[in-house]
């Protein structure tokens, strides 16, 4: 079950990323851009959880302080990543950035065996390793002069690496906190956790907001039309990702979520008409068997 969530998860959050993207270059800034997933998701997941404790007459889970110290956690980095990757996009093409973001998948191997003592196998953790290093084809900037270090050491892999780090964080902290919630079933713990952590994420960025950007709120609120199809697609992915982080070690989920670049290279290529260069595609078919190797090593 597991792997079928994940790969809902993995392609919803393409789609968010692609209206962000559009939200970034037309209408709102950065971090405006960023509010809009968590300000239109929170009331939803919350109302869910409520309808269907109501319906199934399921108490509602209870929480403890592990649940808000690995929540809070994976929230901060959560909204943290997700400022790093709306950026990332002002400097490479869509499927490019998105690639960079994925190194999570190997950053989170540490993170999680530091913070959960969830290990990986040696076959899962080479083909965790495959995919990474079909990043290195992607990481020189075009059309860069000058030293290897010159054309890698770029804003645009700061950014990249940065969101990799944040989202590792995230994701090792909402499998704990998704450990750490008594009582109800999958579905109930999901949309209730997620609920209040999302509450949580907007309630930070409202602060961050009104005293970076004054105004970019109300701006966020005009554009709804699009920003609310990305507070639709945030609680979606989300909640997929929660589900899938109760099932199986965040590191299995996470290397699984690579196929995220995939979905990424189609928007790219048929949506924004970008194009990728040979040394790109090469990339991305490497991670694609990184993927299918985690899958296999998986389910050994």
């Amino acid at each position: 079950m597991w792997i079928s969530i994940t790969l809902f998860a993995a392609l919803i959050q393409s789609v968010r990323f692609v209206l962000q993207k559009h939200l970034r270059s037309t209408q709102l800034s950065t971090l405006g851009a960023t509010f809009s997933r968590f300000f239109f998701a929170w009331p939803c997941l919350l109302a869910v959880a409520l309808i269907y404790s109501d319906v199934t007459s399921m108490p509602l889970p209870q929480t403890t302080p592990l649940f808000w110290a690995y929540g809070v956690a994976g929230a901060l980095g959560q909204i943290g990543g997700t400022i790093c990757t709306v950026a990332l996009f002002a400097h490479r093409n869509f499927a490019v950035g998105a690639a960079f973001k994925n190194t999570e998948a190997l950053l989170i191997v540490p993170i999680s065996l530091l913070l959960l003592g969830e290990g990986v196998s040696g076959p899962m953790l080479a083909a965790i390793a495959l995919g990474v290093l079909a990043l290195l084809a992607l990481s020189e900037s075009p059309g860069r002069a000058g030293s290897w270090r010159a054309r890698v050491v770029t804003p645009a892999t700061g950014l990249g690496l940065g969101s990799g780090l944040l989202f590792a964080l995230a994701a090792v902290g909402y499998r704990g906190a998704s450990l750490n919630l008594v009582g109800g079933d999958l579905f109930l713990r999901s949309a209730l956790g997620l609920g209040y952590l999302t509450l949580f994420q907007t309630l930070a960025m409202a602060i961050l907001l009104s005293t970076r950007e004054p105004g970019q709120i109300a701006r966020v609120i005009g554009a709804w039309r699009v920003a609310s199809l990305v507070g639709l697609t945030s609680m979606l992915g989300s909640f997929a990702w929660f589900s899938a982080f109760a099932l199986q070690k965040a590191a299995y989920v996470k290397a699984l979520g690579q196929t995220e670049l995939i979905f990424s290279f189609l928007f790219s290529t048929l949506l924004f008409k970008e194009r990728s260069a040979p040394r790109e595609i090469i990339g991305i078919a490497t991670l694609l068997l990184s993927v299918l190797c985690v899958i296999l090593f998986a389910r050994v």
